[in-house]
Order: structure tokens, then sequence, then C-alpha cells
């Protein structure tokens, strides 16, 4: 076979191949433009509609957020996101607070001049509307001595009383037969507490530091008492065995009921950023507007004061203290 018959039969090959795909591709076309009736489908009229899950998690939905998940809860409403509970509010804050502390009590102004510093408890709890509000309601104790020319002028006061009834004519006798004496010593305290509402402002907050200013408003009670040594029988319980025995008895109290105020700053530290406990420090100005009661002094008439019903006007003057604390803030 010569080579001129080789090509021409290479030639007819590349023909016949060339129209085999040619009239596939006019098969294909055809399938495609045909009435879907008469078309065979690569997949199901239901797949065709359906588009795949892994499909449309990927193009559609956001990846799950698991720590906001844990937060916030489900997060399937739309706004804002639901906070798990109902003891939250929306910015993440407790909707309760409660705290305790201890301290002393400093009197200031008039008060001071009868009174000496001593010891107070504060306890309090309500509600918190924000990180940065709240208002609590709230007991506070605050116990204060006496200053010694209080003390004296007391004594003195009360002694001069003794002398006096004892010596009118109608009482001498009794005097003598019940052993009526002087006091030898006076000890006295005044104590205040009180109810009051207290809103709170936090007005700096840190991962650890905040800073808080606090206004109340309520009503105080105030007592003083004086105490002398008195002496009464003792009687052991299990041998029956009596002695007399020196106490400190109440011979005389006051009382006054007030409005009062306070204001003040405070300062909270927390231990650990993942705790709600905080550790707080604070001190206010308390004015307690007592309406004064005349009364008798060691300075008034000795004729007048044994009858007298007021022997301590100073427990209803105005009232005026710094109260400083240190507790725990839940």
């Amino acid at each position: 076979m010569s080579i001129l018959s080789k090509s021409s039969s290479f030639l007819r090959g590349v023909l016949v191949l060339g129209a085999a795909f040619g009239c596939g591709a006019v098969v294909m076309n055809a399938q495609t433009t045909d009435d879907t009736s008469t078309t065979v489908a690569a997949y199901s009229s239901s797949a065709d509609q359906t588009v795949p899950p892994n499909v449309n998690l990927a193009m559609n939905i956001k990846p799950f957020d698991f720590l906001n998940a844990m937060q916030y809860g489900s997060g399937s409403r739309r706004g804002a996101p639901r906070y798990r509970g109902g003891n939250s509010n929306a910015d993440g804050s407790s909707r309760w607070i409660f705290y305790g502390g201890v301290g002393l009590g400093v009197p200031i102004g008039n008060t001071n001049h009868y009174f000496t510093p001593s010891w107070g408890v504060q306890v309090g709890g309500g509600r918190q509307f924000s990180k940065k509000f709240a208002v609590p309601v709230e007991f506070d104790y605050d116990h204060f001595g006496m200053t010694s020319q209080t003390l004296n002028n007391q004594l003195t006061l009360y002694n001069n009383d003794i002398n006096y009834y004892c010596s009118l004519p109608a009482n001498t006798a009794t005097c003598t037969a019940d052993g009526v004496s002087d006091f030898a010593a006076l000890d006295g305290n005044m104590h205040a507490w009180s109810f009051t509402a207290d809103p709170t402002e936090t007005f700096m907050q840190t991962d650890s530091w905040g800073a808080y200013a606090v206004e109340g408003v309520g009503f105080y009670h105030k007592v003083s008492n004086f105490l002398a040594p008195e002496t009464e029988e003792y009687c052991d319980p299990y041998y029956g065995i009596c002695e007399a025995i020196q106490a400190n008895a109440v011979i005389d109290h006051y009382t006054s009921n007030a409005v009062g105020f306070n204001a003040g700053l405070g300062l909270t530290y927390k231990f650990s950023r993942f705790s709600n406990e905080r550790f707080y420090g604070e001190v206010r100005y308390v004015f307690v507007d007592n309406s004064h009661r005349p009364g008798v002094t060691v300075n008034s008439p000795v004729a007048t004061t044994y009858a007298a019903t007021n022997d301590f006007p100073a427990n209803s003057n105005r009232t005026g203290y710094f109260p400083i604390k240190f507790g725990i803030r839940f």
C-alpha cells in the first residue's frame, strides 16, 4: 500500500470520528430543549427542590457561638439577647444587691461635745436596676460612748436631785430607812439605729476596682442611757448559794425620734474578676434633725431639778456623725 492510500484511510477515519461527535452534540442539545416528559433527569424532582443541608449551613447560617449561648441563652429570638434566669438585668448585672459591714462612728459638731467614737454595724439589700444604679434599704446601728465631762455633769446633777429630795421633811425618814445615798460613779452610752432608703450610683468600675456615691433618707431612733453600780443578789441555780454582787444598772434613759439624712462615698474591690463578691469601705455623713426638748442641767437651780422629767436635754439635740464601715457586697 502506498503512502497516498494510507493517508486517504487516515483522513476518512478522522471525518467519521468528527461526524460521530457532532451527532452526539445534536442529540444532547435536543434532550435539553425537548419536553421534560421525555427527558431522563439526573436527580429526582424532590432532590432538585431541596438544597442539601450542608450547603444551607455553609451559605445561610452563622457558625454556632458557644460562649454567647452560655451567657445569653439560645438567642433564637430577635431583638435584645435573652439572659438565663430572671435575676439579671439587661447589662448582665444581678437584679438584687446585699451587703453587710462593721466599723465605727465618729461624732462631729455639737454631738462631739457629749459623745465619743465607738462601734457600729450595717446591713442592707434591695433592687439593683443596672451595674451603675441600685436602691437598697438599709439598717444601721451606731454605738457611742460618753465624754467624761458629760458623765461628771450628770453625776453631779443626779446627786443634787437625791440630796434635795432627801432634805425635804416628808422624805427624810424614808431616805434614812432605805439607805439612800449619793452615786459613787456613773457610766453611760448612746446609740442610734435607723432604717433608710439609700440610692447608690457607681460612677467608676473596672475589673477589680469600683467607686460609688450614696445618699439616703429615713427614720432614726436615738437613745441615751446612764448606768450606776448597784448591789444585787445572785443565787447559783445548781448549788443554791447566794451572794451580793455589784453590776451596772440603767438608772435613767432618754429617747428621740426624727428624720435623718446621710451621704457619702465608697470604694469596692473584687478579689476575682469572675466573682460577684466585693470588699467595700465607705464613709458617710449623717445628720438627724432632732427636735430639742427643754430640760434641766447641772447649772439649773437645785430646788427644781429633782422633779424634772428631762435631766438630759442634749439627747434631743440635732445629731451629726461620720459612720465608717467595711464589709462585703454581693
